[in-house]
C-alpha cells in the first residue's frame, strides 16, 4: 500500500510542475528510521530557489503549493484513520520529518536555503474542535503544511484530460479510463448535480 500511496503524491506534485526525488526505495521495519529513511519524497520546482512564505491555513492544496521552490514530503496514507490529537500523541515519530537534522540531510540534495515541510495525510477528523487542536500541533510540530489524499486526488481527477493517453503513467490513465466510462466526476460538477428523485411506490 505504501507504494499505492507514493505514486499518488508524486503524481499529483509532477502534475504541478514539480520535480520529484525519491531517495529511498527501502522499507524500514526492525529499527529506527536514520534521518535520511525519514525523508518519503523531496521536490523542488525547476529555477532558482527563492524565500518561502507559508501561507496562513496549514490545510493546503495547488493555490498553496504556487508558493513552494523546495520541500521535504511525508507520507501518512493511513485510510482507515482520521488523524486527530490522540493519534499525534499516540504517534510521535509523525514529527520526525519536520526536525533539523531531517531538513540538513535533505540540503544534501537540494542545496542550501529553506525547506517547507509537507505532511500528506488520509484525513482530519471531521469535528471542529479536534480537528483545530490536530492543525495546531501539526503546526507546533514544525509542519507548514498538510494535504490530504482527498484533495490530491480530486485535483488529480480535476486534471485529466479524458482525450489524451496516459500510457506513461498506470495511475493516471486508470483515472482517465474511469473518468470516460463516468464513475468519476469532477468535484465541480457534482456540486450542480441535481437530485435524485424517488419514485413513490405503487
Amino acid at each position: 500500500m505504501a507504494s499505492v500511496n507514493e505514486q499518488i503524491v508524486r503524481e499529483y506534485f509532477e502534475t504541478l510542475g514539480f520535480f520529484v526525488i525519491q531517495p529511498n526505495k527501502h522499507q524500514v521495519a526492525a529499527r529506527h528510521k536514520l534521518d535520511s529513511e525519514e525523508i518519503d519524497l523531496l521536490i523542488a520546482r525547476p529555477g532558482q530557489a527563492g524565500v518561502f512564505t507559508a501561507p496562513s491555513e496549514i490545510i493546503w492544496g495547488a493555490p498553496e503549493l504556487a508558493r513552494v521552490q523546495r520541500a521535504i514530503v511525508s507520507i501518512r496514507g493511513w485510510h482507515t484513520d482520521k488523524f486527530s490529537p490522540a493519534v499525534l500523541k499516540k504517534n510521535p515519530d509523525i514529527f520526525r520529518f519536520a526536525g533539523l537534522s531531517v531538513i540538513k540531510e535533505a540540503r544534501r540534495t537540494l542545496g542550501p536555503g529553506s525547506i517547507t515541510k509537507i505532511l500528506c495525510l488520509s484525513d482530519l477528523t471531521p469535528a471542529v474542535a479536534p480537528q483545530e487542536e490536530t492543525l495546531a500541533l501539526l503546526r507546533q510540530g514544525g509542519v507548514d503544511g498538510v494535504l490530504s489524499f482527498r484533495t490530491m486526488l480530486l485535483e488529480l481527477i480535476e486534471s485529466v484530460d479524458v482525450s489524451k493517453n496516459y500510457e506513461k503513467s498506470d495511475l493516471i490513465q486508470t483515472l482517465r479510463i474511469l473518468k470516460t466510462y463516468d464513475l468519476l466526476k469532477d468535484s465541480q460538477l457534482e456540486l450542480f448535480e441535481k437530485p435524485k428523485v424517488r419514485k413513490p411506490k405503487s
